[in-house]
């Protein structure tokens, strides 16, 4: 009842919410001469640093049975998602500090705060999609096929875990400021502890190697219990191999990021009321 109560209320609010994320949106480009067009020069230039690099300077080992090629496209695969997946932590820690004055008044349903912090850097991550896509097409015209139709359950999974976390994090940044602090460094863990800039299949390789040490097979075990790295696996199977999305993760994976949300939203409606007064 509690968590119908509050997607009931968000859906009440949707205009507020729709307004906030367009002002968040003009503010970060506020200034700027290039202004919405930045949000796809940036993926677009990152590609190509990225493309040069890994192609003329640094050539990235590869696993037996995992195809990682051309490997620019391979990691930015990763890297669109991690960038929304982090900046959306990193914001919505922040959201009810910088909000303060909003959440002060009664009729202001706090939540929406970091709601909007997610939503806002999802549609940056819509928007330097396209161009990966293109630059896909370009590489392997063959390569995107009618398993992208999938990547709306994959996006959807990470938007639910990132509405369950953010919602988590913001309400012990009113009480706890050294939370963005210890996020920050968290989340560089996390990236490293989530197959982006390498295979799943390529650390699964040295596990099962003859000989190997328990090093590989306990970061092989972390990274199954890491949501991020089925998230991860469905955005390289369903956009850069091009083929059916692992049925008995992702879903699993959507149903534990629903429990997060339900008791991140049951865990900021029990400290609700102590935020007009901690922040």
């Amino acid at each position: 009842p509690q968590m119908k109560h509050g997607l009931h209320n968000l859906f009440r609010h949707r205009v507020v919410i729709q307004s906030l994320v367009t002002r968040e949106l003009k503010a970060r480009y506020r200034g700027s001469v290039g202004g919405y067009l930045w949000s796809f020069l940036n993926p677009l230039l990152l590609l190509l640093v990225y493309t040069v690099v890994f192609t003329t300077v640094f050539t990235p080992p590869r696993a037996q049975g995992a195809d990682t090629d051309p490997y620019p496209l391979f990691m930015f695969c990763g890297l669109l998602p991690w960038a929304w997946f982090a900046a959306s932590l990193t914001d919505a820690s922040n959201s009810l500090i910088a909000g303060g004055n909003l959440i002060k008044k009664l009729i202001f349903p706090a939540e929406i705060l970091p709601v909007v912090s997610v939503l806002a850097n999802g549609v940056h991550y819509l928007l330097g999609l396209p161009i990966y896509l293109c630059f896909w097409i370009v590489y392997k015209p063959d390569g995107v096929g009618v398993h992208l139709l999938w990547l709306p359950l994959v996006i959807l999974t990470q938007l639910v875990l990132s509405l369950g976390l953010g919602l988590i994090l913001s309400a012990l940044a009113v009480h706890f400021r050294d939370i963005r602090d210890i996020l920050a460094n968290t989340l560089t863990l996390w990236f490293f502890l989530t197959p982006i800039i390498y295979s799943r299949q390529f650390i699964r390789n040295m596990a099962e190697a003859e000989g190997a040490s328990w090093v590989p097979k306990v970061v092989s075990q972390m990274l199954d219990l890491n949501p991020m790295t089925h998230i991860m696996n469905g955005y390289h199977l369903s956009i850069f191999e091009g083929t059916l999305i692992n049925w008995k993760r992702l879903p699993v994976t959507l149903g534990v990021a629903f429990l997060i949300l339900i008791a991140g939203y049951w865990f900021f409606d029990r400290l609700r009321d102590s935020f007009p007064e901690e922040v």
